[in-house]
This record gives C-alpha cells, structure tokens and sequence, in this order.
C-alpha cells in the first residue's frame, strides 16, 4: 500500500478547525502557528467554534505555551466572538 502524501492546506491569517479531528488539534495548531511565524503573519484567527469550550481550551493552551505567541483572546463578536481565538505574534 502507498502512502498517502499529507494534505497541503494553504496558510492565512484565518484558520478554521471545524475540519480537523479534535485528536489533531494541538499538533495542526502548533504546526499553523510555526509556519504562519515564519511566513511573518503577525495576527491571525483561529476558528475554534463554540460548543462546549474543549477546542477553545486545547488552542488557548498551545497559545500559552508557544513562545512567540505575543497576545491571544476573544475575536470580536462580528469575527466570531468566543468561537474565535485572535492571536498576536511577536516579530521574526
């Protein structure tokens, strides 16, 4: 059986996670993250949804702990509000 290539998901400052399975959210949202920074984004907006806060959580925490993750909160109601995470990036 061949292996199937990975999927090549275009990068830009909005990322909605309503397609990736939630087992893969942390490691698709670290690897948005680090490829958004070296692309040079320096805002951007993760689109979590807003069920009952377990994406939003596993985001915010990769958020926290990523280094060159300057700012991160709400979106403003008309870009999502709670369903939505803004994040500010510190400069290359």
């Amino acid at each position: 059986m061949e292996e199937e290539e990975p999927v090549r998901i275009p990068v830009t400052d909005v990322f909605d996670l309503h397609s990736v399975p939630p087992r893969d959210v942390k490691a698709v949202v670290e690897e948005y993250l680090h490829e958004a920074h070296r692309l040079g984004f320096r805002a951007l907006r993760i689109v979590h949804g807003r069920g009952i806060g377990v994406q939003r959580e596993m985001v915010r925490g990769v958020l926290a702990r990523t280094e060159f993750v300057a700012d991160f909160r709400d979106a403003p109601a008309e870009a999502g509000g709670w369903g939505a995470t803004v994040v500010t990036l510190r400069e290359l």
